[in-house]
């Protein structure tokens, strides 16, 4: 299978280039153009190397997601069916067929809408040296990868390319982004993670937690309304939703306390990063030329993507 690292559509003008995601206009001023390459990043870092079919996998995910949580909050999905775009992106339909979402152009919100419902990773690491996660207190006595009380949002900054997102007190999040916007960021995204997480179990997954991004459009029901800067707009679920990108999945077979359980996820490739050497401060490699992930890891990685897809979604049809 052909990696697609990067995109270069002629006619429509590339908006932007993220981690993942190349973002291109359309004739529509109020829609874009979502493409999902076969980039992969790890601790803020792009790699050189691209994970073959990654694109179209978080594509498929996402849809699913989109789909089964579209009661929760609206999102920012209209097609994935190139037919169905406009004629300019028609044109390059062979090569963003299945990797592609027609979505409504949204302001996004800057926090990264980070839900927990078990204590691992950065949140681990912090209640180790502090008892807290992300400034929040917490019980003594939590083991690694305890299931917490209840699911909790846990934000972070949302950091330009090339940097780093930091961790935040939800405090601060409130403050950045106004009270309004904040309650209803936050509420949406425990319970996306809610229901998430009890639909997953019931497939065998764990979600341990996920990362949410949401954006501002027009409101035109105005009891939905938040006003910003004396205009009606309305939040709504943009991006990618619960993809092994965004998410750490666990085999609800393989999980107890105490461990790093295993995951469907980056995690396998993070921890290759980490026994090369990366630290921060080491974005560039350690010669200057970025990471490149050796053929093993690559595989590896593959798979377990893969896994998370076959896992969560199994037979759906989600019609890329």
């Amino acid at each position: 299978m052909e990696t697609l690292t990067n995109t270069t559509l002629d006619g429509l003008k590339l908006l932007s280039r993220g981690k993942v995601r190349d973002v291109y206009e359309t004739s529509d001023p109020d829609q874009l153009l979502f493409v999902a390459s076969d980039r992969i990043s790890a601790y803020d870092v792009i790699l050189n190397n691209g994970i073959p079919g990654k694109g179209a996998i978080l594509t498929q995910m996402s849809l699913f997601w989109f789909e089964k949580l579209k009661n929760v909050i609206p999102n920012h999905f209209i097609t994935a069916n190139v037919e169905d775009m406009p004629a300019e992106i028609q044109l390059h339909a062979e090569k963003i067929k299945g990797r592609s979402m027609l979505v409504r152009r949204a302001k996004v919100i800057p926090i990264e809408a980070i839900t927990r419902g078990y204590i691992t990773g950065s949140a681990w690491a912090e209640y180790k040296t502090k008892g807290t996660m992300h400034n929040i207190q917490l019980p003594e006595g939590l083991k690694e990868s305890e299931k917490l009380p209840q699911p909790v949002f846990t934000p972070s900054t949302k950091a330009e390319a090339g940097q780093h997102d930091e961790n935040i007190h939800p405090d601060t999040a409130r403050n950045l982004v106004g009270v309004a916007v904040y309650d209803r960021v936050s509420s949406a995204a425990v319970e996306l993670y809610a229901r998430a997480a009890e639909y997953a179990l019931a497939q065998g997954v764990i979600i341990a937690d996920t990362k949410f991004e949401f954006g501002l459009v027009p409101c035109q029901q105005y009891d939905h309304a938040i006003m910003i800067d004396g205009h009606p707009m309305e939040v709504i679920l943009v991006d990618e939703v619960l993809t092994p990108d965004s998410s750490r999945f666990w085999p609800a077979s393989d999980y107890k306390e105490g461990i790093t359980p295993p995951s469907y996820d980056k995690q396998y490739l993070r921890d290759w990063m980490r026994s090369a050497g990366f630290v921060k401060g080491l974005e560039e490699g350690p010669d200057g030329q970025g990471w490149t992930i050796p053929p093993d890891v690559l595989e590896g990685t593959k798979v377990r993507y893969e896994e998370a897809l076959q896992r969560l979604l199994g037979n759906v049809n989600t019609s890329v």
